[in-house]
């Protein structure tokens, strides 16, 4: 019996015989999503082969969200040894299919607010940490993926040393930023936009999450890999953000200006970091439908490496390799 066999099976004893089948999505891990439907009733199975990953964690992720209120799915069932998971179907529209520019406030209106909903209530006891070397590693794929295997660049020793360098002057900067839950993909394709909007977004890929800088979720709405806005439309949904979280006591810095630096400066990190995956993602895997989001990524990139006087020395090295 092949893997698909074995999960219709494992369908069939949950929700028993004559079930459609058909395929939701899948995204840029070894994941696959289809939609299950019988009697008019929907739902997504996640199948997550075990040998890759184990769905605990998604389990256990799902369940902290769903504790704070937020819209997380609701998971039916589940079986860890066969890595599937049955759980509530959200519909077919992202938020990247949806907003537009005469609703985008409301929507990240909402966002934003079950972004501070999760970071006040969500309990982060016995997560895992976004440390110091997570964060170097992450950045060290923009060396090895996108610089010499994407763009067949040849750096020389002092190149390597001052990319080191910048990264881990990157790393003490946003390393001591106060620490909440972060989901680390809190983006336009992991957001659902649900017909009944008083409960927007609906909330996926969480898998990954960890206790990490409270900038890092706000960056991954507002600068956003899959869809751009203007400077001036994200510094007014980052004061939004900053102004309810001052009021929701969470530990935001007093002066936006601050603020807003931090919120950079992470961007810096995860941009570095997508670039790295990004690259990879289409050399190795074979995924080259990212190839076309890397310009907007490398704008990001740009912009912010070059109003900041000490990442001047990273801006120097990148001049002629990324698309201005």
């Amino acid at each position: 019996m092949n893997r698909e066999q074995e999960i219709r099976v494992w369908v069939s004893s949950y929700l028993g015989e004559n079930f459609q089948w058909e395929a939701a999505s899948a995204d840029a891990s070894f994941r696959r999503y289809f939609r299950v439907t019988k009697d008019n009733q929907a739902y997504i199975l996640m199948d997550a082969p075990p040998q890759k990953e184990s769905i605990q964690r998604f389990i256990d992720v799902a369940n902290r969200l769903i504790d704070t209120q937020v819209n997380a799915p609701k998971i039916y069932a589940f079986d860890i040894e066969l890595g599937v998971i049955l759980m509530h179907d959200f519909g077919p529209t992202t938020y990247l299919d949806a907003i537009n520019k005469d609703n985008a406030p409301k929507l990240y209106g909402d966002a934003v607010n079950a972004l501070i909903c999760i970071q006040r209530k969500i309990d982060t006891k016995r997560m895992q940490h976004y440390d110091k070397q997570k964060l170097y590693d992450e950045m060290a794929l923009f060396i090895d993926w996108y610089l010499i295997k994407y763009k067949n660049i040849s750096l020389s020793t002092a190149d390597i040393s001052g990319l080191e360098k910048s990264f881990k002057l990157i790393v003490n900067k946003v390393s001591v930023q106060p620490q909440v839950f972060v989901h680390r993909d809190f983006h336009s394709r992991n957001l659902m936009f649900l017909t009944d909007i008083k409960h927007n977004p609906g909330i996926l890929d969480f898998q990954d999450a960890l206790v990490g800088p409270i900038t890092y979720d706000l960056v991954s709405l507002l600068k956003d890999a899959y869809i751009e806005w203007d400077e001036e439309f994200i510094i007014d949904q980052s004061v939004r953000y900053w102004q309810k979280s001052k009021k929701e006591n969470l530990p935001v810095q007093n002066d936006f200006s601050d603020f807003y630096e931090d919120f950079e400066w992470m961007g810096v990190q995860r941009h570095l970091k997508i670039l790295g995956i990004f690259a990879r993602l289409s050399i190795r895997d074979k995924k080259n439908q990212y190839l076309e989001d890397i310009p907007l990524v490398e704008k990001y990139l740009w912009n912010t490496i070059c109003r900041y006087k000490n990442l001047f020395p990273l801006r120097n090295l990148l001049d002629k390799v990324i698309v201005k």
